[in-house]
């Protein structure tokens, strides 16, 4: 079973989440430690793709 950390989109550094290739994440709240913010995200297969929201 392969296990990856998951990386902040904006600045490529580890967050403190693991993840397995069988995990499955939706609308998932990532904050990163290092740049201090935080993104939704989606994972499926060890593949992250960012949810994007429209501004109200």
């Amino acid at each position: 079973m392969k296990i990856e950390w998951l990386r902040c989109p904006v600045c490529g550094n580890k967050t403190r989440n693991r993840v397995r290739e069988d995990t499955v994440l939706k609308n998932y709240p990532l904050y990163c430690p290092k740049c201090k913010r935080e993104m939704l995200i989606n994972v499926k297969q060890l593949n992250m793709s960012v949810i994007t929201e429209p501004d109200a």
